[in-house]
């Protein structure tokens, strides 16, 4: 079968890819979809002076709507209808994914299987819904509160604003839906890259335009680039990695058959907790001078001015902060995705054990010993990839367009949708074989 499958993964190309007609397809809805997705974040939400509001926005470009802005590719600097993007969903899966290991109910329907996770999946719509609203209408109190932004303030524009921002999220989390069953992917990563990447060619304008005017010397450039490629090698290389548990199934005897032992594996991720550390360490942090930015500075007491001058992007308590949050959040989240006794269990449930360690608890403080130590490295691995470019933004003063949260987020997702095309490509060219196989019989019969 290894063999075959090899076989199989050579002979993938350009040939191989015309002749996958469900597979172009796939790719053809997908783009399409995200095409719809890219008209809907210049579709601005009505009411709203843009002139002011730009002037408005500028001012707090550099708190959290200026990372959300990135991550909706600019709909927040429109204040498009899609200006929540994906995020409340995104908020909400992570809540309901907490809860499920405190809540017994709903751990309960984790364990139910595929009903369980389609109970669990509404509940999380629910509570989109619910976080959509709060934010929307947020966005319109904040709105009014700015200078000639809203030309009619009132309830009539607080609530077609909340309309039509989650509207706007239920849609974009439908399209989601529909990447997902219909084209190539994961739909709701698909749409967050797409956000992401849709703000890159002006990025590298304006890189090289820095370059052209001299405000940036060519052998630097080079140099960013370079870095650039090293890390995301790292990240390819690091999201990839694995530690293989070595897993043994005994010989056993059903009915009068006797099946022979078996060996697989236990693959534990580098980085289990994938880029929510990241995504929290820098919404927190962010979260301060945001709030600040919506007041007035100037009735704010002493201390507090001092600790957000220490907390301003690029200090260095703010890199500590970052550090120290990403490196928390890594061991936090992974505790909550990945719990050693529920494997421990399962494996010995099935017969399975690792060799050399007692199946039942001592499997799980195995699996936890080494869980722990293969986070150390995938959050040390976490800290590096996001810290660098903060350090080339503080002291270059380079408009470094993909932090390290959003390149770990395109290289992530574009991994897993190459795989996925290779998969398809893999599943045509068996069913090829398959039909050829068949033919050859029927000839033969004749």
């Amino acid at each position: 079968m290894a063999s075959a499958a090899e076989q199989l993964a050579s002979n993938l190309n350009f040939g191989a890819f015309a002749k996958a007609t469900e597979l172009k397809q796939r790719i053809w809805f997908t783009l399409g979809v995200l095409l719809v997705y890219r008209l809907g974040t210049y579709i601005p939400i009505p009411g709203l002076n843009m002139d002011a509001y730009a002037q408005a926005f500028a001012n707090q470009e550099g708190g959290i709507l200026g990372m959300f802005n990135m991550f909706t590719g600019g709909a927040v600097e429109r204040m498009a209808v899609f200006a929540l993007g994906i995020m409340p969903y995104i908020s909400a899966a992570i809540a309901v994914q907490l809860m499920t290991s405190v809540i017994p109910t709903l751990e309960q329907l984790k364990k139910e299987g595929e009903q369980g996770r389609k109970v669990i999946n509404q509940y999380t719509r629910y509570l989109t819904v619910l976080l959509a609203t709060l934010q929307s209408y947020g966005i319109a109190v904040g709105l009014e509160s700015g200078a000639n932004i809203v030309a009619d303030p009132g309830w009539f524009f607080r609530i077609s604003t909340v309309i039509t921002l989650v509207g706007g999220t239920m849609f974009l989390l439908w399209l989601g839906e529909q990447i997902t069953a219909r084209g190539i992917g994961n739909g709701v990563s698909l749409i967050i890259f797409a956000g992401i990447v849709a703000g890159l060619p002006g990025a590298v304008a304006g890189t090289l335009e820095l370059g052209r005017t001299g405000a940036m010397s060519t052998p630097f450039i080079i140099t960013i680039i370079v870095l650039a490629i090293a890390v995301i090698a790292l990240i390819v290389f690091v999201e990839r990695a694995q530690r293989r548990l070595l897993i043994q199934y005994p010989k056993r005897q059903v009915g009068n058959r006797m099946f022979q032992g078996d060996t697989s594996h236990l693959p534990l991720k580098l980085n289990t907790a994938g880029v929510i550390p990241p995504i929290f360490a820098s919404s927190l942090l962010l979260l301060p001078a945001t709030l600040a930015g919506f007041s007035d500075t100037q009735t704010l007491p002493d201390w507090a001015t001092t600790v957000l001058a220490a907390l301003g992007h690029g200090q260095p308590l703010y890199m500590l902060f970052y550090a120290g949050m990403i490196a928390f959040f890594a061991f936090f989240y992974t505790a909550i995705v990945f719990n050693p006794q529920d494997t421990a269990d399962n494996l010995k449930n099935h017969s399975g054990f690792i060799p050399g360690i007692r199946p039942g608890q001592r499997t799980a403080e195995y699996i936890d010993y080494v869980l722990t130590r293969i986070t150390v490295v995938g959050a040390i691995y976490l800290v590096l990839v996001c810290l660098l470019p903060e350090f080339l933004i503080a002291g270059t003063g380079v408009p470094f367009y993909l932090g390290g949260t959003s390149l770990l987020i395109v290289v992530s997702v574009t991994l897993d949708t190459v795989a996925q095309v290779q998969g398809h490509l893999i599943a045509h060219q068996y069913e090829g074989l398959i039909k050829k196989s068949k033919l050859r019989g029927g000839k033969r019969r004749r």
